[in-house]
């Protein structure tokens, strides 16, 4: 054999043991690629699947917020009123349904499945047609069985996808048995479900698929054969006819069809196509990972303004809260609530509501520091935490940048819109350490903003629980001290000038709380005001004074009335009714308003006076120089009196200029024929004054407080009951 032959076969071999070497090389490339193509082709498919779950359940948690803030804002009040005429109830839904709910067909029913109001259409809906959509769905109120198991969402809405032989049907229930109205007894033929369906198409399904990044999205009618491409769309008979269908994207057969050319045409770059297919796969891996996480991002995120949502800002205050231990600053939650948002949202439509979110978001990104937190939570609602406190007043300047921030007009289609907000804001760990109770502090800090006038920030104080909590307590506790007849009245003098003797009394609520004490009426008159129990105290106050001033013969009894108990309807009937009922005489009876009750209804107030001075009830007025003070008014209603703050009298000096205005207003009452008390009397200085400018009639501490009806009897025993006063 040749050096040539053997060379020959030399090579022959090594390259027969190179190409079987190579060939068990490529194929265990192969092999292994083929098995990392296959789990990422896996992966993706159950990603995919995840997030068609994501997208139903987020439709369906999207439509409970909508609801949400449908009931927040009062929209479905007028609804769920029981009272309404079945043809007014009617209308009603129809304008909300049409104006706020995107359905083909909704109804309002009872928990029984009595229909109160229903549109299909735009067309008013029957029983009937709800009937049919309750055979669809066994679990809606009336239904025959409940169908569990099967629906998206969860709490007070639900929803469902349906199939009904012909289409395919989105079903929703939102149970309106919740929050405050879940506490209060409610009829079984009062409004308790809104349910509502709507057709999918195909246009529906292109959107989602678009948004959630869901190729090929539709309804089928035959079982696809990837389970992870397919979500069963059940029948009323618990059937399965159709299926959501979607085409699994197959990152590893794309990855495959991109090299595999190389793999055959260029074996001598082996090693290089080796670290290239490790690249692509490494690539291919990253990019899964970064869809994984846009998709958390986008649960964690409101989809109007980009910031994130309510579930991420409570993750996030629970991180930081937990490193409170670890670190000596502290932090601050701030919660934000637009001023006059509503009236934009009114005036100028939705849509450019939405766009002040967006621009009120990217307005709170700026002024944050880095590390900061800021969220939506919901309508106007934003949530700000603010961390590594090293500066006492960090939390000031921050809501000052913020106020600064919002304050500025903002470009709206083409308007200039302003607003405000409103701040309210709690420390941590100084008010608190745990998420709830930071929460709930920094809502009663921005309760106390908006009641000091809104556009502000405001601290969370102690005071502040005690002020919430005394408001609860009122509406609790004063409606049964009335009815249990708990309740105290004191009475303080109104004397003649000369002080010599009582001319009159004023009646002066007091509460005796079992747990609290005495409340004075300057803690809890206001509040009932607000609370509606301003009329039912107003008349026990009355009623008590007027049976307890019978015994006091020949003495006038004077009775504070609220501005809303004045301008209530049976105002003058009320008055007249408990003068009858106790037998006191009306001309003893000298009811006191404020200016403000006659200046905001004249004609109404008006008549209202007129009426209680036919009856020979005296009227006066009031707190006289602290309001409008207009002469028009002295002159136009029938006051018998009018009373000169005590404010006047608190810093006068003899020849200063309170003194020169009390002095007026003595000579304008003597002139105009009206008798003329002032309050707050407190020293012997003042009697002289008021004695030596011709007032009537004197009130305060000079001659007495307010006091029990056993000590006014005492003083009326007396011949000269302010003598000794008097002489010191």
């Amino acid at each position: 054999m040749t050096n040539t032959e053997s060379s020959a076969r030399m090579l022959t071999r090594t390259l027969a043991t190179l190409a079987a070497a190579f060939a068990l090389v490529l194929t265990a490339v192969l092999g292994v690629m083929s098995a990392m193509v296959s789990d990422t082709n896996q992966l993706e498919a159950t990603r995919q699947r995840e997030r068609v779950e994501t997208a139903l359940t987020t439709q369906a948690h999207l439509r409970r917020l909508r609801f949400d803030n449908l009931q927040a804002a009062g929209v479905l009040q007028p609804v769920l009123n029981s009272l309404l005429p079945s043809a007014t109830l009617q209308w009603a839904f129809a304008q909300v349904s049409n104006r706020f709910l995107d359905f083909d067909g909704a109804y309002l029913v009872t928990a029984s499945g009595r229909v109160l109001a229903g549109i299909e259409h735009g067309e008013t809906a029957t029983q009937a047609g709800y009937d049919a959509l309750v055979r669809l769905r066994l679990d809606l109120p009336g239904g025959a069985a409940p169908a569990e198991g099967r629906g998206i969402g969860d709490g007070p809405v639900t929803a469902m996808l349906l199939q009904n032989g012909l289409d395919t049907v989105g079903v929703m229930a939102a149970d309106l048995r919740r929050g405050e109205q879940a506490t209060r007894p409610t009829s079984p033929e009062a409004a308790a479900f809104i349910v509502g369906y709507r057709k999918v198409t195909q246009a529906q399904l292109d959107e989602l698929a678009l948004r959630y990044r869901l190729p090929r999205l539709e309804v089928v009618t035959e079982r696809p054969a990837n389970p992870l491409g397919r979500r069963d769309i059940p029948s009323p008979d618990g059937t399965v006819s159709a299926w959501l269908s979607w085409t699994p994207e197959r990152p590893g057969d794309a990855m495959i069809s991109q090299f595999a050319w190389a793999l055959g045409a260029v074996s001598a770059l082996f090693a290089a196509l080796f670290v290239y297919v490790f690249l692509r796969l490494r690539n291919a891996a990253q990019q899964i990972a970064l869809r994984e996480s846009q998709i958390h991002r986008l649960a964690g995120q409101d989809e109007l303004s980009g910031l994130s949502n309510r579930r991420t800002f409570d993750l996030r205050l629970d991180q930081e809260i937990a490193q409170l231990g670890r670190t000596k600053s502290g932090l601050a939650v701030l919660l934000l609530d637009l001023d006059r948002f509503k009236a934009v949202n009114d005036t100028y439509g939705h849509n450019a509501g939405d766009e002040l979110i967006r621009q009120v978001a990217k307005r709170l990104t700026t002024v944050l520091r880095l590390g900061d937190t800021v969220a939506r939570l919901g309508g106007d609602e934003f949530g700000i935490i603010q961390t590594n406190m090293n500066a006492a007043n960090a939390s000031a300047a921050l809501g000052q940048r913020i106020l600064d921030a919002l304050t500025e007009p903002f470009e709206i289609g083409g308007v200039a819109v302003s607003i405000g907000c409103s701040i309210g804001i709690a420390n941590a760990p100084r008010d608190g350490a745990d998420r709830s109770t930071l929460l709930r502090l920094a809502d009663t800090a921005l309760y106390q903003a908006k009641n000091e006038g809104r556009n502000r920030y405001s601290f969370f104080e102690p005071q502040m629980n005690r002020a919430l909590h005394l408001k609860r307590m009122v509406e609790e506790d004063l409606r049964n001290a009335i009815a249990r007849d708990q309740l105290l009245l004191h009475f303080q003098p109104q004397v003649s000038i000369d002080g010599s003797s009582i001319v009159g009394v004023e009646a002066l609520v007091r509460w005796p709380h079992p747990e609290h004490g005495m409340i004075p009426p300057s803690e809890f008159i206001g509040i009932a005001e607000e609370r509606g129990l301003i009329v039912p105290l107003s008349e026990w106050v009355l009623r008590r004074a007027c049976e307890q001033a019978r015994q006091w013969p020949g003495i006038k009894l004077a009775v504070n009335v609220s501005p809303i108990q004045f301008r209530h309807k049976d105002f003058v009937a009320s008055v007249i009714r408990i003068l009858d009922e106790t037998g006191f005489d009306p001309e003893r009876l000298e009811l006191e308003l404020t200016e403000g009750v006659v200046v905001e209804d004249a004609d109404a107030a008006e008549a209202a006076m007129m009426d209680l001075r036919a009856h020979g009830v005296s009227l006066a007025l009031d707190d006289f120089g602290t309001g409008y003070s207009s002469l028009i008014y002295l002159r136009r209603f029938a006051f018998d009196k009018i009373k000169i703050d005590r404010s006047f009298l608190e810093y006068m000096e003899a020849t200063g200029e309170s003194a020169i205005l009390v002095h007026s207003v003595v000579h304008l009452g003597r002139a105009l024929g009206l008798r003329v008390c002032a309050e707050g009397v407190e020293t012997v200085e003042q009697h002289r004054f008021l004695q030596a400018i011709g007032c009537h009639e004197l009130q305060g501490f000079l001659f007495s407080k307010g006091v029990p009806p056993e000590e006014i009897d005492r003083l009326l025993t007396l011949e000269r009951p302010f003598e000794q006063a008097l002489a010191a």
